[in-house]
C-alpha cells in the first residue's frame, strides 16, 4: 500500500467515528467522512494533476471537526473566529499525526498544514484550489437547506454567499453557476455575485 493510500485509510477511519450523519441521495454516512470524500472529489475536478500534499489536505481538511463543537464557545464574531482558528489547528494536528503514521516526513507535513490552515490564499494555487473546493461543497450539498432556514432574511443569505464567493476565483465562480439550484437559490447567488 502506498503512503498516500495508507494516509487516506487512516483519515477515513478517523472521520468515520463522527457521531453525526449526513444523508445525500438516500445514502446515510458519517458526516465528516462524507464531506472529506466530496472535498477530495472537487479538488480533483478543479485540478486533475493535484499534488499529493493537496490531496492529503483535502481528505483531512476538517478531520475530527465534531470534537470541538461551536456550542463550546460563546456567541459573537470574536468567539466564532477563535473557534474556527482552534478547529483548523486541531485538524492540522490530527492530519500530521496520522501522516507520520503513514510514513510521511516533516516537509510534507508542513506543506499539508499550510494548506489546511489556508495560508497565503489568493497567492498559493493549492490553497486557492482548496478554497474553491470548500465553497463548492457547501453550494452543492448544504446551501439549499441553509437558505431555507433563513428564507425570510434574504440579505443575510446574500451576505454569507458574498463572503464565500469572495474567497473563490473566476474558475470557482463558473463551476458554482453550473450546479443545480432552486429558482430562488440561483437568484440569491446571482445577487451575491453582482455585489462582488
Amino acid at each position: 500500500m502506498s503512503r498516500l493510500s495508507k494516509a487516506f485509510e487512516l483519515f477515513d477511519a478517523y472521520n468515520k467515528q463522527d457521531p453525526r450523519s449526513f444523508t445525500w441521495e438516500s445514502e446515510n454516512q458519517p458526516q465528516e467522512y462524507f464531506f472529506a470524500v466530496k472535498l477530495y472529489e472537487w479538488v480533483l475536478k478543479l485540478n486533475p494533476n493535484a499534488t499529493d500534499e493537496l490531496l492529503l489536505a483535502s481528505r483531512s481538511q476538517h478531520i475530527g471537526r465534531w470534537e470541538i463543537p461551536r456550542e463550546d464557545y460563546p456567541n459573537g464574531r470574536e468567539h466564532y473566529l477563535k473557534w474556527r482558528k482552534n478547529l483548523a489547528l486541531h485538524h492540522a494536528a490530527i492530519a500530521g499525526r496520522l501522516m507520520k503514521e503513514a510514513g510521511y516526513g516533516e516537509e510534507t507535513l508542513d506543506r499539508v498544514k499550510q494548506i489546511i490552515l489556508k495560508q497565503r490564499i489568493k497567492v498559493d494555487p493549492d490553497v486557492q484550489t482548496m478554497e474553491n473546493a470548500l465553497c463548492l461543497v457547501f453550494l452543492q450539498l448544504q446551501y439549499e437547506d441553509f437558505s431555507k432556514k433563513y428564507e425570510h432574511e434574504p440579505e443575510k443569505i446574500i451576505n454569507i454567499l458574498r463572503k464565500s464567493l469572495l474567497k473563490m476565483d473566476e474558475n470557482g465562480h463558473q463551476l458554482a453557476l453550473k450546479l443545480p439550484y432552486s429558482e430562488n437559490g440561483l437568484y440569491l447567488i446571482n445577487k451575491a455575485l453582482s455585489s462582488l
